[in-house]
Order: structure tokens, then sequence, then C-alpha cells
């Protein structure tokens, strides 16, 4: 877990499925991917449910204050539609990794 302006981390549910997290401006932006997952790194088709929160209350220097959103998050997580499954190239998969780690900085 980083924490600060560009906080983001991730974890695994009590039912053992693995989420990640990031902020992005005043938004704290939660996925938590599909059970059977087979990556370490998912996809958008991995994403089994999401959920937001805006950070304008809570330290973002605080590791704890970010655990404890995370946490009250996970259960109000929505799931997501199964998403059609479209044919993904090789140059779209990297491109779509950068923009992440971009967006991260």
């Amino acid at each position: 877990m980083s924490t600060g302006r560009y906080a983001h981390g991730f974890g695994v549910t009590g039912d053992g499925r693995t989420f990640a997290f990031r902020t992005n401006r005043s938004i704290l932006s939660l996925e938590i991917y599909r059970p059977d997952l087979d990556t370490e790194v998912p996809a958008a088709e991995d994403i089994a449910a999401v959920a937001e929160a805006r950070i304008t209350d809570i330290d973002l220097d605080d590791e704890r204050s970010i655990i404890a959103l995370v946490r009250d998050l996970i259960p109000q997580a929505v799931p997501v539609p199964a998403a059609q499954p479209r044919e993904s190239t090789t140059v779209r998969a990297l491109l779509g990794r950068l923009s992440a780690v971009i967006d991260g900085m």
C-alpha cells in the first residue's frame, strides 16, 4: 500500500477475492476481481465489482484511514455485468497497462 496524494494498493477480501484501489483526484476507486483469477495482472474483463468514495474527509497520509475506507467500501461494491469478451491485441493490452501506471503517478 502506498499513502499520500496518489494512494494505491491491493489486497484480498474476506472471501478470498483479490482487489485493488487507487486515488484519482478526490475519488478512491476500488475494483474487486473475479474469484477464479489465474493471472497476477487482471484485465478489465476480470473486474467483478466496483465501488467509489470521496476522499475529502480522510487523511491520505495516514495508512489506517485509507485501510478503514477501503474496508468500508468492500461490502458496498456493486457487481459489474459480465462483459462480452473482446479480442485484445498485444499493443492495446500494453497501452492499457502503461496508462494505468501513468494514472497512478
